[in-house]
Parts: structure tokens; sequence; C-alpha cells
């Protein structure tokens, strides 16, 4: 082991950080707690704030207060370096601080009071001219007028900032009161709660919403066509049964065409080299990431979700797990209070409404998010590890266009029955091959509910989701192709519970198809505009898709039908048509199970999946159960257009890998950058442990060991006052001076 003696009196490192600077002075002056501050609930009244003012650092009044000791200070300020985040959250994410210390001491900072919700309640007229949405995007408040100002309450500071020349256009002279975020969002549910319920359930632009369809008008429609229907079938039997057999063959071979084009404009992708991105280029800071996990009636499956999302590599202060509740469900809140969240999870309530849906939780919660990403994952969902990474590397790369990312959907169930086989085959096809090829084509993709990643501004341009669609992500696909936006899809996984029982799935299945008819007629209710906002491709790619996939469900009884025929049986067109007609449509009806066969075993020819190739062929039995799905579905639009039918979880859990042991995998430490700001590459650099009390290079010569996880920032056994710097550059040594005599080891063996 390689050791250096040497004594300093002055540290001069001036291409240090800011705060890291005042941490290392901080330590060179003994880090004691300041005997001479004053009590921080105490702090003088607030006042106006001077943007030019220089303050102390929140680092050093924490050190100086001893609330957070110089080595964790050093880690969250190394922390920072490569994360677009507050070294308060770090502290907080971490739990070297808590979030009561933390608040009063940026009150210390900023010389202003904190405020006491508490004791005095916001005033109401206040918050209205700002908004409650407003107020939680900005994370201020309007809390009380006093001494001829305004006081603002804020949970972020250097926002009130920014935001001042507004706020005294609204309110007149304006001051700062310090609170935390937790108090901001409390105080804002019991002042405004109705009006932020409001606003979910109507953010989506009411000509783009089907909270807008006429019921009564809508079924004085399906009833009409139901009786011309059986009017037809009545007097016209011959007729009634070639249009509409000739509808579903339309569709059918639309269907198929489109499923074969995508598989191969796929397969033609796949076999071309990927670009490769520059290995040295400066990466951006990581972007704070929320995700919203909406949670109903979950009580078997919420302690498993909180274990299964603690596997995500990502830094626990960039990540905010949202887990959305709903007020009256007492069974999830239950659950979720035994479960112990961790700092970086935590529960949003929503309040009743006038409906109950996924979109409308989602919409409520997204106000508190704190992410510039906001995220979806279902509450059965067991994400892959690295998604998150996966995720804001795509998005960093991404033209700005794009504004969502697609994951791919898989269980961890399938070996249970055949239903969940099949399961497993169909979404397989969907998200490895129909998917991604429809992408590919121009076409607009169809969302999935889960795994998917959004641009925040994007988002909230939209309004979010349509709080009365049953199939929210599907139109949110679709409104997101008609503003200008593009989706993509990313080789990230997401593993789930296939429901794999019948009446479970048909409920299911139901809902996605209700989902669907209503998207298309809420879009439909305008075609010249759809035309113009997507063009003639996409316009014919919605159809196909859309009034395409619920016309083969519902008539597909039309094409059975030509199994009489097979068998010998009577059949109503065996008189009407002729011979080459069947010949025709027996090829078209065997191209497309070859093609739905075909699409299946590329999507399952993985090495996990090859094991489902014997079930690919039994498809052919497996789809007509959507046929009474989608009677259910087209029967509840008339009756419960907005019922949102639940999905229980939970029942089958653990037949995948994903639980078969309690104790998540390690989570792999993402490597430090340095300290030092350096040009040099990781492999130009190399780990030394030493003392807080100096930056030593070593001499140069000592072989490179690159740092493991294990190893990591932290401190050792024998000192601990010491830290691991992972990256220290074999350049020039720095001249160190001093009285203080350190010993500087390295970790590496001479």
């Amino acid at each position: 082991m390689g050791h250096v003696k040497m004594s300093f009196e002055r540290l001069q490192i001036k291409s240090l950080p800011h705060e890291t600077t005042d941490l290392l002075e901080a330590v060179r002056r003994g880090i004691a707690p300041a005997q001479t501050h004053r009590a921080l609930h105490t702090a003088p009244d607030p006042s106006p704030i001077d943007p030019q003012r220089v303050r102390t650092p929140i680092g050093q009044i924490l050190v100086d207060m001893g609330a957070v000791t110089a080595v964790d200070m050093a880690r969250a300020v190394t922390a920072r370096q490569r994360e677009n985040v507050r070294i308060g959250d770090i502290l907080l994410a971490r739990g070297m601080v808590d979030e009561a210390t933390l608040y009063n001491a940026i009150a210390v900072q900023y010389q202003a009071k904190v405020a006491n919700f508490t004791k005095l309640a916001p005033d109401v007229r206040l918050i209205d001219k700002l908004g409650a949405d407003e107020c939680l995007k900005h994370g201020i408040l309007p809390w009380r007028c006093a001494g001829g100002a305004t006081i603002i309450a804020s949970c972020r500071p250097e926002v009130f900032n920014t935001q001042r020349a507004r706020l005294t256009e609204i309110f007149g002279p304006v001051r700062l009161a310090i609170t935390s975020e937790t108090a901001l969002h409390d105080a804002l549910l019991r002042s405004r709660q109705r009006a932020l319920v409001d606003a979910a359930e109507t953010r989506v632009a009411a000509s783009e919403s089907c909270r807008e369809i006429d019921i009564k008008r809508l079924t004085r429609i399906l009833s009409g066509g139901a009786v011309l229907a059986i009017l037809l079938v009545t007097f016209f039997p011959d007729t009634a049964f070639i249009a509409l057999t000739l509808w579903a063959v339309v569709t059918l071979m639309i269907n198929s065409a489109l499923k074969i084009a995508a598989a191969f404009v796929q397969a033609r992708d796949a076999g071309r080299p990927q670009p490769i991105l520059p290995l040295r280029r400066k990466p951006a800071r990581l972007p704070i990431v929320s995700v919203m996990v909406p949670l109903f009636r979950e009580r078997e499956i919420t302690a498993r979700l909180v274990k299964r999302l603690s596997r995500i590599e990502y830094p626990r202060e960039l990540i905010d797990i949202c887990l959305v509740v709903e007020e009256d469900d007492q069974v999830t809140q239950a659950a979720i209070a035994t479960a112990n969240l961790p700092r970086w999870m935590r529960q949003i309530t929503v309040p009743r409404g006038q409906v109950k849906t996924k979109p409308r939780a989602l919409n409520f919660a997204l106000d508190f998010c704190r992410g510039s990403i906001i995220g979806i994952w279902d509450a059965e969902d067991a994400p892959e590890p690295s998604q998150i990474h996966k995720v804001v590397r795509h998005f960093e790369t991404a033209s700005p266009d794009v504004a969502c990312v697609q994951g791919v959907l898989d269980f961890y169930n399938a070996r249970t029955n055949w239903l969940s086989r099949c399961f497993t085959v169909e979404y397989a096809s969907w998200f490895r091959v129909v998917l991604p090829g429809y992408e590919k084509m121009g076409l607009v993709v169809p969302l999935g509910g889960t795994t998917l990643f959004f641009r925040r501004d994007a988002i909230e341009e939209l309004g979010g989701w349509d709080a009365h669609n049953v199939t929210e992500d599907a139109d949110l696909g679709l409104r997101l192709a008609r503003h200008g936006y593009r989706t993509e899809l990313i080789a990230t996984v997401t593993e789930e519970e296939a429901n794999c029982h019948a009446w479970p799935w048909i409920k299911q299945r139901s809902r996605w198809l209700k989902g669907y008819a209503m998207t298309w007629a809420v879009h439909m209710r305008s075609p010249r505009k759809l035309w113009q906002d997507l063009g003639p491709w996409r316009f014919f790619g919605v159809q196909a898709l859309f009034l395409g996939t619920i016309s083969q469900f519902v008539l597909a009884p039309f094409l059975w039908s030509f199994w009489a025929i097979v068998l010998g049986l009577p059949h109503p067109l065996r008189d009407a048509l002729p011979r080459e007609a069947f010949v025709a449509l027996g090829t078209l009806f065997i191209m497309s199970e070859v093609s739905t066969v075909a699409v299946g075993l590329v999507a399952t020819s993985t090495p996990k999946h090859k094991w489902l190739w014997p079930w690919v062929p039994t498809l052919h039995l497996y789809y007509p159960l959507a046929t009474l799905a989608a009677a259910k579905g087209l029967w509840e639009i008339v009756t419960r257009p907005y019922y949102w039918d639940k999905t229980a979880h939970g029942r089958t859990d653990g037949c995948g890998t994903i639980d078969r042991t309690d104790t998540p995998p390690p989570v792999r430490t993402p490597r430090k950058p340095p300290l030092l700001p350096t040009a040099f590459t990781p492999d130009e650099v190399k780990p030394y442990r030493l003392g807080v009390d100096a930056i030593v290079t070593p001499p140069t010569g000592y072989p490179v060991k690159p740092p493991t996880p294990s190893e990591g920032f932290a401190h050792t056994r024998s000192n601990p006052r010491d830290l691991y710097l992972p990256f220290i550059p074999r350049g020039p040594q720095l001249s160190i001076k001093g009285r203080l005599s350190l010993g500087v080891t390295s970790t590496s063996k001479s």
C-alpha cells in the first residue's frame, strides 16, 4: 500500500465547486457546531429577498448546526455535480437530515420565518388569485397579508425569486416565508381540495374528451342501429348477412396486411446496425423522474410492489414514486400504512369526485409530482432495474418532438395456465413486433397502460389524461399525434401479472374495447379536423386500428359461420356466392391465421419465450373470448360509459422468477464524478482513500484500480473522517503546504 505523509497550513485549490470549497473550509476550521446560532423558530420577520445577496450555503449552515456531518455533506456535494437536484433533496433522500431541520436551516439561510399553517390557515382568497395548480407547480402558497405585504410561503425559495415580479403584479408587495413541501401540499389539500378535484376531471379540452359525449343521443343512435339490423336480418337476411360479412372480411384483410407490414418493417430494422453513442461524451446531469402508481383495492399487492420498486437502479434523490390512492379506499391505505415506505416513495390520496377512474387519479397526482419526466407503472408491475436510466438516456438523445416512450410489457406468471400462456404470446406479438412496426411505419401508436414515460411539459400541454375515458392510454397516444408529438418504443421490459381466469379476462378486455369505441367516437366528431391533424396515412391507421379492431371482434361470428361449409352444414351464402368466392375467402382465412401464428413465433423467439411455441397455434381458440368482451363493452357504453371495471391483482403472483426471493438484489452504485473538475476520462484516473482535510494527487505511476460498488463513497473503519474519492487524476500534483500532518493511503497495491 502506498503511503504519503505531508503537512499543510492552507489548502490552495481554486477550481473546486463553491459548496465543496465551503465544506473543506469548514472542515479545516474543525466543523464545530456554531454556538451562537439564533433559535430557528425565532427567525426575524420575513423581508424582501435581494436576489443579489450572497447567502451562506445551506450545506455550511447544516454542518455548523451539527445537523449533518462533513462526511455526509461531502457525499451530497459530490452527488449533486451529476444530478439536477437540490442538495437538500439529496440529504433528505439519503436520510442524512430530517425535513423539519432542513427547512429550518433554509429559513436561516433566507432570513425568513417558518410558516405554521396549523396555527394560522392560508387565506383561500389569496390562493384563488394565483390558482391551486400554480401553487403546486411552483411550490409557493399565498399565506396571509401582514404589514402591508402578502406573505408567500415557499418550499422552493429559489423559485420564489424567479416568480417575484409576477407575484408582485398579482399581490403587490410580497415577503417570503419558508415551509416544507409536505406542509404546503397538506395545506392546499385542506383549503382547495374541491378546486383540485374539479381540475383533475376537466383538464383535457372538451373537444378532445368523451365527457362531452351526449349519452342519450348515443343511446338513440345505437338503439336505432340495432333495430335496423334486426329489420334487415328479418326481411332481407341474405343482404344483411352479405353486407356484414363483407365488412368483416375487409377489416380482416386490412388488419392482417398491417400486421404483416409491421412485422416486416420491424424485422428489417432489427437487422440494421445500431448507432453507437460516443463513449467519452460528457453526460448530462440526471433529472428527477416521477412515477405514478395508481392503486385501488390492492390489499395483496402493496408490500410486494414496494419490494419490486426498491430494485430500481436510480439515485434515490432523483426518483419520486407516487402511490396514488382513492380517498375511500381504506383497504389500500391500510396496506400502505404497514409497508414502511422509504423516503423516495409517498402516498397521494385522491379525494372523491364525480367519476372514479385511473386517468382522473393520474390527473390529480400530476400536479404533486416533482420530476421533469413523468412515468406510470401499474400495481402489479415489476420493472427491470435499469429502466429509469434507459428512459433518461433515450429522452436525452431523442428529438424534442418525442414526448413519450413506451416500454415492453411481459408477464411473470405465463406458466399458470393456458389462458396466461396465450395472453403472453399476444402481448409479445403486440409489444415486440406489431407496435414497434407501427411506430416505424409512421402510424399512431396506441399506448399501453403502464411503462409509459412523458416529458412533463408535453403532458401538461395536452391537459393530462381524459378522466372520463376508460382506455385513457390509447386516447392519449392519439392526442399526442394530433398535437404534433411522437411516441417511441424502447428496449426495457416491465413484467406484470397476466389475467389467467376467463371472466376477469373478459371484464378487462371489455373495458379496453369500450375505451377504443369511445376514443374513436370522440375523435371522429370532426373527421375533417382529424384528417388535417394527422394526414391521410395516419388517419387511415386510426380507422384501421380503432374501428377495425372493434369490427373484427363484434363481427367475428359471421366469419366463424364459414366452418359450417367445411363441415358440410348449411350456410346462408352457399347458394349466393360462386365457388371461386369461397376459395378466395378460405385462402384469406388461412393466410390470416398463418400471419398470426408467424408473428407469434417471431415474437416468442427469445430464449425466455421459446417454450411458448407449441401454444401459439392455439390463439385461434383464444381470440373468440374477445367477442364476448366486445359485446359487454358495447352494452356498457349505453348503460355505464364511465364505469371502470377493476382488474384484481395478486392472485397468481410469484409464478415467475420475479418474487422467488424476499431479498432484493444489490443496487449497483453509479460511478461518482470527481470532486475536482477535470477533463480526464475514467481510464486516466485512479481511486484513493484520504482524509477530508485535504485533496492530494499521488505521484504518477501507481497502478490504476477502478472502484467497485462495495467501496462506495463512505467512511472507513479505521477513521470515520476518511472519505473515498472515486477518481483522482494522474496529472500534475497539487501544491499543498501546511502545518497539519495527514496520512494518505492508496487503495491499490503498489
